[in-house]
């Protein structure tokens, strides 16, 4: 959908890109990693052990992680950038 959008757009010099976030800290993952460590016994640090293990940089993202590549791209930086998906997810899946 984003490349489909991308090349209707482009002739009206309008950028279409993609942020795929991976795992990203917040109060709702929060909530849900404390629900998840009380349902299986454990405590909450384990969790985020187990959690940030299969993160290959060995952590989820902080919102600010997702903001920094939005910002980019809406800059001028990124005017000859369309069509494309950014994973932000600290490397689970590698392109």
């Amino acid at each position: 959908m984003t490349r489909m959008a991308a090349l209707q757009l482009a002739r009206h010099n309008i950028n279409v890109n993609a942020i795929c976030p991976g795992t990203t800290v917040t109060a709702l993952s929060n909530d849900n990693l404390q629900t998840r460590a009380r349902e299986e016994g454990l405590a909450v640090e384990e969790m985020e052990r187990r959690r940030n293990a299969g993160i290959p940089l060995g952590r989820p993202n902080d919102p600010e992680d997702i903001a920094a590549l939005a910002v980019f791209l809406a800059s001028p930086g990124a005017r000859n950038i369309t069509g494309q998906s950014f994973n932000v997810d600290g490397g689970i899946i590698l392109d």
